[in-house]
This record gives C-alpha cells, sequence and structure tokens, in this order.
C-alpha cells in the first residue's frame, strides 16, 4: 500500500474510501449516512458548480431557491411521485423541544405536534409546481427556465461517501412550457448540456440515451441520461434529464391562457446533476497512489517545490518561481508555492501526488544555474527538464495535454469494456468475468427486465438514443427486439 491507500485490484471499494478520506476530499459525520466535505473536496465541487453554473445561465436559465420543507399533502398529489420516493422521506412531525422532566437532557415537546408533516426535500418537483401555479396565467409566462443549487435528503440505509449519502448537494432544474415539443426540446437540451460538462471538464465519457420503464424517475413520461463506466467496470448514472409531460401540472392545476385563448395545462421537464459527480471523477481517473483530477477541475494546475539548503538559495529560488507563477496566473492557470520549512520535498512530492495535482514543478540551486525546472505530471508520474525560458508556454499546453490525455484513457478503457452479447449465458459471463456494458437485445417488456435484474443484478442502464435499429430476439425471452440497449451492474 502507497500512503495507505489498498490497491484497486485488492479491494477496490476500500480503494475508493481510502482515496476520498486521505486525499481530504470527505469524512463521515456524527450523523449516521452523513458526510463532510471538507475544504479541498469543496473546493473541487465549488469548481463544478461555477462551471455548470455558467452553462445554465448561457442557455437562458435563472437560479431560485425553494423551501427545504414540503407538505406532505402535496406528495399525495402525483401518485407514481409519492410511490418511488415514499420510502425516502424523512418527516417533520414536530417543531419544539422540552426539557426532560426526569432530567436527561431534552425530549420532544408533545404538545408542539405539526397540524400537517412536512417532507424534509427529497426533490422539488412539488413544492415547485405548487409555487409555479401563482406564476403562470399566460403564454406570455413561458417558458419559465429555473434552476436551484440545494441539499436533499434520501434516507439510505447503506452509504458511501459521494456516492450514496443521505444528504447530498445538488442542482436542480425546473422548467415550464407552452408545447410538448418545447419541453421535449429542453430535456434533451439539458442531458446534452451534462454530457458536455462531464466529458469536456472532467475528462469522463459518457453514453446519451433514454432510461427503461424500470428505471425511470418516479412521475416521469421519459428520463434521459448520461451513463458513466468506473474503473471496476460498474457504471455510474452521472446525470438525469426528465420530460414530465402535464403530470405536474395537472396534479397542481398548472393552467395558462394560449395565444388562441384557450386554458392549457403547461409542461414540464426536470434535471440535475449531484455530488455523486465527485466520486465519478475520484473512481473514473484516479491510480493506487491517490487522486488523479483532470486541470480544468483541480483547485490548483501547477505546484511549486523549492529545494534548498540555505536561506539564500531559498530567496534566489523563490524569486524565480515569483516570475514563473505571475506568468502562469496572466494565463489563467492556477498555481501554489509550498515554502513550508516544516517539511522535506520528498513529503511534500507525496502530498500533491496523493491529492491530484496535475502539475508539480521543483526548483533547486542547479536548476538555477542550468535555467531549467522539473516539471513532473500527475496523470502518466512522468518527469522532464524543461528550459525556464519556455516553461510557462510548455505548462499551458501540457495543461492542456492532460486532460485529453485522461479523456483518451477513460475513453479507451469503456470501449474495451463494452462488449455484445447474444445469449443469456453469454451475457452471464461477460459480466462475472469481464464486466463492463453489456449491449445485448432486450424484449421491452418490464417483466423481462426485472427477471434479468434479479438473476444477474445488471440494470438497463440506458438505451443509446444514437442506436441504430437491428433486428434481434431477447436474450432471456427468445422475443423479437429491433434494437441493442446497455446492461452494466451498476452503483
Amino acid at each position: 500500500m502507497a500512503k495507505g491507500i489498498i490497491s484497486r485490484d485488492e479491494d477496490y471499494s476500500q480503494w475508493y474510501n481510502d482515496i476520498v478520506v486521505r486525499a481530504g476530499l470527505a469524512d463521515h459525520s456524527a450523523v449516521r449516512g452523513c458526510m463532510v466535505i471538507k475544504p479541498y473536496g469543496y473546493a473541487i465541487w465549488e469548481k463544478i458548480q461555477r462551471q455548470l453554473d455558467d452553462m445554465f445561465k448561457a442557455t437562458g436559465h435563472q437560479n431560485a431557491y425553494f423551501p427545504l420543507f414540503i407538505p406532505k399533502s402535496f406528495f399525495s398529489k402525483e401518485a407514481a411521485h409519492v410511490e418511488g420516493f415514499a420510502k425516502e422521506c424523512a418527516i417533520v412531525t414536530h417543531y419544539r423541544l422540552k426539557n426532560d422532566p426526569n432530567g436527561k437532557g431534552v425530549v420532544v415537546d408533545e404538545d408542539a405536534k405539526l397540524e400537517e408533516e412536512l417532507i424534509v426535500r427529497p426533490t422539488s418537483e412539488t413544492i415547485i409546481w405548487n409555487t409555479y401555479k401563482g406564476w403562470i396565467q399566460s403564454y406570455r409566462d413561458l417558458p419559465l427556465l429555473i434552476n436551484q443549487w440545494a441539499n436533499v435528503v434520501r434516507w439510505e440505509m447503506r452509504t458511501r461517501l459521494f456516492l450514496r449519502t443521505t444528504e447530498f448537494l445538488w442542482q436542480e432544474g425546473h422548467t415550464a412550457h407552452a408545447t410538448r415539443e418545447e419541453a421535449i426540446e429542453e430535456t434533451i437540451k439539458m442531458v446534452n448540456v451534462y454530457a458536455e460538462f462531464v466529458q469536456n471538464w472532467m475528462g469522463v465519457p459518457v453514453i446519451i440515451g433514454t432510461k427503461s420503464e424500470g428505471e425511470r424517475f418516479a412521475g416521469a413520461v421519459e428520463t434521459y441520461c448520461i451513463e458513466a463506466l468506473m474503473q471496476d467496470g460498474k457504471a455510474l448514472q452521472a446525470g438525469t434529464s426528465h420530460f414530465l409531460g402535464q403530470n405536474f401540472a395537472k396534479a397542481f392545476d398548472v393552467k395558462f391562457q394560449s395565444k388562441e385563448g384557450t386554458l392549457e395545462y403547461v409542461w414540464a421537464t426536470s434535471w440535475g446533476v449531484s455530488t455523486r459527480l465527485m466520486g465519478a471523477l475520484v473512481m473514473a481517473h484516479s491510480d493506487d497512489n491517490g487522486l488523479v483530477l483532470p486541470p480544468k477541475l483541480a483547485p490548483t494546475q501547477v505546484v511549486f517545490i523549492p529545494i534548498y539548503k540555505t536561506k539564500e538559495e531559498l530567496e534566489q529560488i523563490t524569486k524565480k518561481v515569483n516570475e514563473i507563477k505571475t506568468q502562469l496566473e496572466k494565463r489563467g492557470v492556477s498555481t501554489q508555492y509550498d515554502d513550508r520549512d516544516t517539511f522535506k520535498p520528498g513529503f511534500k512530492f507525496a502530498e500533491y501526488e496523493l491529492k491530484g495535482y496535475p502539475i508539480r514543478v521543483a526548483l533547486g540551486p542547479k536548476d538555477l544555474e542550468k535555467g531549467t525546472v522539473e516539471v513532473a505530471r500527475r496523470d502518466t508520474l512522468t518527469k522532464e527538464f524543461v528550459q525556464q525560458e519556455g516553461v510557462v508556454d510548455y505548462i499551458v499546453n501540457l495543461l492542456d495535454t492532460i486532460q485529453e490525455s485522461i479523456f483518451r484513457k477513460a475513453f479507451d478503457f469503456r470501449a474495451e469494456k463494452t462488449t455484445k452479447a447474444d445469449t443469456f449465458d453469454e451475457f452471464k459471463r461477460i459480466l462475472d468475468e469481464k464486466g463492463g456494458f453489456v449491449s445485448a437485445h432486450w424484449d421491452g417488456t418490464r417483466e423481462t427486465e426485472d427477471r434479468i435484474k434479479e438473476e444477474t443484478k445488471a440494470t438497463i442502464r440506458c438505451i443509446p438514443i444514437d442506436n441504430t435499429a437491428e433486428e434481434g430476439v431477447c436474450i432471456l425471452s427468445g422475443k423479437p427486439s429491433k434494437q441493442r440497449v446497455l446492461f452494466a451492474r451498476a452503483y
């Protein structure tokens, strides 16, 4: 084990947890199932949030905020929605505590029972659509394009940092439209925004598709998704975008007067990604030495480490480092200079390798004499000496190279781990021996979907939107099938 991290091959689950904790991304909390996101982890989340927020606003969306608490009666208005979330809800029943008469701390004041229980937000469709009823009267009020950055609570019994926690951070978009076509266009637009972000900023290749009935969001007519593959061969749903039809508009009586003067129900979408993306970032790229970050999301892209023995040497090195740092920062590169005298260079090298800093630059007296610096890249663990005169251009170009290299490595891995299966025996063998995505025919029925899941623990991750028609027979039932879908075991 390096730096207290178990190898991926020995125990992938523990490897993931070791990196999250030891790299300083998050920690377990005193509240069962909830996590503490540490400053370094939150700095990465802020970069994710900032970029996505810019992309949302560029497509016409505005941010708003809605209550954390939702009246229980709201959930009763959309049957499929309440059925999908009923088992995950945390419920507020009282509003006051009092001192225990027996002197044992505090207890719930039984006289402070709420007239109607409040659900701690698992998702906001109900409270938002109840609000939209007062905001929408005419076609002139549409489209309504709203996004919310928030925390949500879904009661989980088995949790894992970032991937599945009782409370997590996310964004949820909720839009209202005059026509079905506009709403579907919005749904597809936003899943493509997610795909662009995950591929171009996170360096993780994704497949865009629609969910089967069994995997569809509760209350949605259609769910679009992006699916990614982790290094252990399991799939991770990285984002979803839902066409809600008129289900919530009808449940909350949200109508508008059309241009023709008729009263119509509006059409709706919702879409979201969460701190689960942090888990994807770790699992898609990292290695047994620690975290590997794509440069676009690294809080610090370049760290400088001086190697010296005397105060005079440090002063000379610091002067040169500051020159290079200033030029890099003018080019938009985030930098850090670690001149702490309480730790040796070897310790610092290991620390920044563990934390996934994309580039490490070391500079000592001999480098000053030769006019060079040592540049090490985290993704390949290779290093070379570069002339100081051209090091700024070199580093700027290297950051782009690392970003592309990280994506290409993940893309090639996914390609190698995507396999066709034409029989159920072949399907099961691939899942057990190779893992990854399995492309197979399915007869389109919920019954067959459930049976495959029960027998193999694999689910239909998506029906790829770029699927070409291909006649075949279902791997389980033998019934006709018009296209292949992607199966995988998943997080």
